[in-house]
């Protein structure tokens, strides 16, 4: 069942960009974005994901986390983090192949990426706000995840 508003955000275990285990329990405590994204080092992907790199100060001012989950293997979540200093987490939701995605009900199954979508969390797990796009070549706006977590 795909992660709905009101309801707790499915739990995971990803590695990240330093092949780190990363889980989902640790964003309780603050509020937090859960970011996927379908293709590192496109032009869409790469401004949605700057944009919170470049605006990671904000988003600590406002206590919240955030992570980005796409379908790639680490070895591409790794290089595009660092090319790109991202210093949040880059997670890998590679194998089994977009398994967090589809618990999210972010996978497209047709490309077999996760579509553009953020999960806006509380601070107890809760979705709050889920921020789509209507398509893969669609942008999310930066300014829509800070009000919706501004919203909590």
């Amino acid at each position: 069942m795909p992660a709905t508003v009101g309801s707790p955000a499915p739990s995971f275990e990803l590695r990240d960009q330093n092949r780190e285990v990363f889980s989902s329990e640790s964003l309780k405590g603050k509020k937090s974005l859960v970011v996927f994204i379908p293709f590192p080092f496109t032009g869409i992907c790469d401004g949605e994901a700057c944009a919170i790199r470049d605006g990671l100060g904000q988003l600590e001012s406002m206590d919240a986390n955030v992570v980005v989950i796409t379908t790639h293997a680490f070895n591409t979540t790794s290089l595009w983090a660092e090319q790109n200093g991202f210093e949040f987490p880059i997670l890998s939701d590679y194998w089994p192949h977009g398994e967090v995605a589809r618990e999210y009900g972010s996978l497209n199954e047709k490309v077999g990426a996760a579509n553009r979508s953020t999960y806006v969390l509380d601070a107890d797990g809760i979705v709050r706000s889920v921020i789509e796009t209507e398509g893969l070549s669609v942008a999310r706006e930066y300014e829509e995840q800070v009000a919706a977590l501004a919203a909590i």
